[in-house]
């Protein structure tokens, strides 16, 4: 067979093998949708269950990929000159900005922006704020009493909780990047230097038992009594309460940064129609009042009542710069990656 006629035979069958690795299967109508996303996937799958319930076209033809926050912006990234997916949901204001950057966004539905606050839009619309995200400490209730849990974020870095302490992998995770950097950008706010905040990361991996490489490890480590104590958000904490796990979530005293949590359409996406669908059923009120009852999110969609666990939180905002944070955060994590992590 001629080289060239190979080739062309050899290249569909190529992507059919790369979509298919990913776990996902080659779409081939416009009533398909892909969506890759870092939310848990009972929430999300939650959702998209509601979704083709509300629009039968869809049924059975939403496709999910389910990585790190920062996995997805590089997977995007990478994908660019030939996208392979529709919508990007969740990922940090951060993130989402490194796409408009990039050029990897396109504006979203106007119906689902209007009902978005406007200190919640990205740049030109580009994506759209969510949900709200504190993230606090938690530890497990079956290995320390609550005088002996951590009340702040400096008591991390305590002798007492030496080898105590799991961390979900950081470079790979929103949530943590965001964590991190926004701990450094609080210590850097005496004197402009992130010295003191770096200082801080080093005592806090000298604490850490081991770095954990996914949510449900984090969840399922700390449970089993493999380390007493822990940082993420607010929300996944309080749904694996639900389910059973002896986690108590701690609002920290001087306060939990609030990460704003997002949802884009991607550039060229090959069902444009079915990521607007999507967008603009996620962000309705109903959805998000029933996210916010079932699943604990502080919804950006204003609610005409507020659910009760959150009343009964006693959740502090830790002030953060968040411009800085998005100006320093790809360097701060690089720096922690290199000359931090596993030094102590």
């Amino acid at each position: 067979m001629p080289c060239r006629a190979l080739r062309i035979l050899l290249i569909p069958l190529a992507f059919v093998l790369l979509v298919s690795g990913c776990g996902l299967s080659p779409a081939s109508t416009q009533d398909t949708l892909i969506i890759y996303t870092s939310r848990p996937q009972v929430i999300a799958r939650g959702v998209v269950e509601q979704f083709e319930q509300a629009n039968p076209q869809y049924r059975g033809k939403v496709q999910m990929l389910t990585i790190g926050a920062q996995e997805v912006v590089e997977r995007v990234r990478a994908e660019a000159g030939q996208p392979r997916a529709d919508v990007w949901w969740g990922g940090t204001s951060q993130q989402f900005e490194q796409g408009v950057a990039d050029g990897l966004l396109a504006p979203a539905p106007a119906e689902a922006a209007q009902r978005v606050p406007a200190e919640y839009h990205g740049a030109n619309d580009l994506w759209l704020g969510e949900m709200r995200m504190a993230q606090v400490l938690f530890y497990n209730s079956e290995m320390l009493s609550p005088d002996q849990a951590p009340k702040d974020w400096d008591d991390l870095v305590s002798p007492r909780f030496r080898d105590q302490i799991l961390i979900r992998d950081v470079a790979a995770s929103g949530t943590m990047r965001s964590i991190f950097s926004a701990l450094v950008a609080q210590k850097a706010a005496a004197d402009g230097s992130p010295e003191a905040g770096f200082a801080w990361l080093r005592a806090l991996d000298a604490n850490t038992k081991e770095y954990v490489p996914n949510p449900s490890d984090l969840y399922l480590r700390v449970q089993r009594r493999e380390a007493s104590v822990s940082a993420w958000n607010l929300q996944d904490v309080l749904v694996q309460r639900s389910k059973g796990a002896p986690f108590v979530p701690v609002v920290p005293a001087s306060g939990a940064p609030m990460l704003l949590d997002g949802v884009g359409k991607l550039k060229g996406a090959p069902h444009a129609a079915a990521a607007d669908a999507f967008i603009n059923f996620l962000l309705q009120e109903s959805t998000q009042r029933q996210l916010a009852e079932k699943s604990f999110q502080i919804p950006t969609v204003p609610l005409r009542e507020q659910p009760a666990w959150l009343a009964s939180t006693g959740l502090k905002e830790m002030a953060v710069d968040w411009p800085e944070v998005n100006r320093h955060e790809r360097e701060w994590i690089t720096r922690w990656s290199e000359q931090i992590k596993g030094h102590g």
